[in-house]
């Protein structure tokens, strides 16, 4: 309970700081229950997925900014150990307790945004583990009853983010991770 209420109000506050760089009194949307999630199995060795069901994402349709926090203790794995070493030793959770990216939708117009699904290009920068690096991907989009759906998928490279994989376990961790996003926003007004 006492670490949700510290979740709950860690998550206002950096909300409130990713929204200061948003314009005021324009359409915002928001998701606090994001998923994220990231699979860096190899095969022939125990699957390394974790998903993680609380991050944050806010769009402003004014200058179309998407901006998502995700916090890395939020990830779970399905096995402790893992779990223990995936904060202790990879991502070093207690110093770097959060990942986030922050860009711009290109070629991107609200209102054209309906039932159909559509593509649309997302640039920007990624941080994770203090380390900050640009990139592009593709987003599908829907807007149905208000509620913005964005779903996409990227890879990141640990090594990118100064993750350090020890020798003993390095073929068992894919050098390539595969991370999956999916949010469902709603108009800020109405959180």
């Amino acid at each position: 309970m006492r670490r949700r209420v510290i979740q709950l109000v860690f998550n206002g506050f950096l909300i409130g700081s990713l929204c200061l760089g948003f314009s005021y009194g324009q359409q915002r949307y928001i998701d606090r229950n994001g998923v994220v999630v990231f699979e860096a199995s190899e095969k022939l060795f125990e699957p390394i997925k974790a998903k993680n069901e609380s991050v944050t994402a806010v769009f402003d349709a004014s200058n179309n900014a998407l901006a998502c926090l995700v916090l890395i203790r939020g990830f779970q794995l399905d096995n402790p150990l893992m779990q223990e070493h995936f904060n202790e030793s990879y991502m070093e959770s207690e110093q770097y307790p959060k990942a986030y990216f922050k860009g711009i939708l290109l070629d991107f117009t609200l209102e054209n945004v309906g039932r159909t699904k559509q593509n649309v290009m997302v640039r920007g920068t990624l941080n994770i583990r203090g380390v900050t690096k640009e990139m592009e991907t593709e987003l599908l989009i829907q807007k149905v009853n208000g509620i913005m759906a964005l779903h996409g998928s990227f890879m990141v490279r640990p090594k990118d983010f100064g993750i350090k994989i020890p020798k003993l376990v390095e073929n068992k961790i894919a050098k390539t991770v595969w991370v999956t996003l999916n949010f469902k926003l709603s108009p800020a007004d109405e959180k």
